[in-house]
Formats: C-alpha cells, sequence, structure tokens
C-alpha cells in the first residue's frame, strides 16, 4: 500500500467522522459517544483499505465494479445493523 492511499483513506474518514462531531454541537438528537466513533472508524478505515486492495489488485473492470459494489454494500448493512438492528443480531443497535 501506497503512503499516499494511506494518507487519503486516514483524511476521507476523518471528514466523515467531522460530520457527527460537529452536528452534535448543533443538535441533541445526535448522541454518539467514544465507542460510536471508534467502531464507525474502524468500520470506514477498513472499507477504504479494501476498496484500495481491490482496486489495486484486480485488473478487469467489470470484477472491480462488481466487487467494489459488494464491500460497499457490505458496509452499509453492517452499519445499518449496528444503528438500528435491521436483522435482530446481537450487535443491534437501540
Amino acid at each position: 500500500m501506497k503512503k499516499r492511499s494511506v494518507i487519503v483513506i486516514s483524511l476521507v474518514v476523518l471528514l466523515i467522522l467531522l460530520i457527527p462531531l460537529i452536528g452534535m454541537q448543533f443538535t441533541e438528537n445526535i448522541k454518539w459517544g467514544p465507542m460510536d466513533f471508534l467502531v464507525a472508524a474502524v468500520l470506514l478505515f477498513g472499507v477504504g483499505f479494501v476498496l484500495d486492495l481491490t482496486l489495486r489488485k484486480i485488473k478487469k473492470p467489470r470484477s472491480r465494479v462488481l466487487i467494489s459494489i459488494a464491500i460497499i454494500v457490505l458496509f452499509l448493512l453492517i452499519w445499518a445493523e449496528l444503528a438500528v438492528g435491521v436483522f435482530g443480531t446481537p450487535l443491534a443497535g437501540n
């Protein structure tokens, strides 16, 4: 992995995590604790690094797109489960 990729992924993750942090300053409806930020950071870094690896290692454009979509869908399903408990697993939020 290139140093530039790590820096770009890190900056994107930090910018995304700033959204709820700033939102918490203006409303009481956003209630994130330290663990929420940690879990979000781990998920976002993981997705970023896996997507970077996928785009570097897979050469066929169709395969790149399909695998990238699968990674993003999996991320969104995990995020939704942790947030509101879509599937009712023990990890479900709320």
